[in-house]
């Protein structure tokens, strides 16, 4: 049986929600050691793969609202520099990878990476523009030495986990019918 349109919007309104919701409550198991959140940045997840469920729009938007709605409720991330910059990356991090997924000739595992690693680079270049901008704002330094860590050494595990977790996560939906890879001569869904 073949869904309606208003079935499809519902199933991604709802996706994105539980995208947003886990979003919220990962950094609780990194949250009581702020050096292993910096290192599995466990917001990323759900934002990568909100792109890549529901589209460049809803992960644009879940992004963007995630690092503010978190400092509302529990006052994590500060909001300036970080909880700032956070949200122009994670951003960025769900448009770039629902962008580039959608306009992926043929969907797999492969693909993924194609869309995955370009993600990652250009949420962490958008962090780093952003950072620049507040920083010249406040007064403070932010140095090639900071980005590099920041964006790169101290997340490397985090990296690993997104690269292994999210293709992971993408093949099982497949197996299980719930989100199927598009194989070649299918249209894009829009998102």
């Amino acid at each position: 049986m073949k869904e309606s349109k208003s079935q499809k919007s519902l199933q991604t309104l709802v996706t994105a929600a539980m995208m947003l919701a886990l979003g919220l409550a990962l950094p609780f198991f990194t949250g009581q050691i702020p050096q292993v959140g910096n290192m599995l940045c466990p917001m990323h997840l759900p934002v990568l793969l909100c792109g890549l469920l529901c589209g460049w729009k809803y992960g644009l938007a879940v992004g963007f609202i995630l690092p503010p709605l978190r400092y509302v409720l529990f006052s994590a991330p500060p909001i300036f520099p970080a909880g700032a910059a956070m949200a122009f990356e994670l951003a960025a991090y769900g448009f770039l990878s629902g962008f580039l997924y959608a306009r992926s000739r043929r969907q797999c595992v492969a693909a993924l990476y194609r869309c995955l690693i370009p993600a990652m680079l250009g949420g962490r270049a958008v962090w780093a523009l952003v950072r620049v901008i507040l920083s010249g704002v406040s007064g403070q330094a932010f140095t090639w030495q900071m980005f590099l860590s920041g964006a790169f050494l101290t997340a490397i595990p985090g990296i690993v986990l997104q690269l292994v977790f999210i293709p992971g996560v993408m093949v099982a939906l497949d197996r299980t019918g719930l989100v199927r890879f598009r194989r070649n001569g299918e249209t894009a869904q829009p998102a």
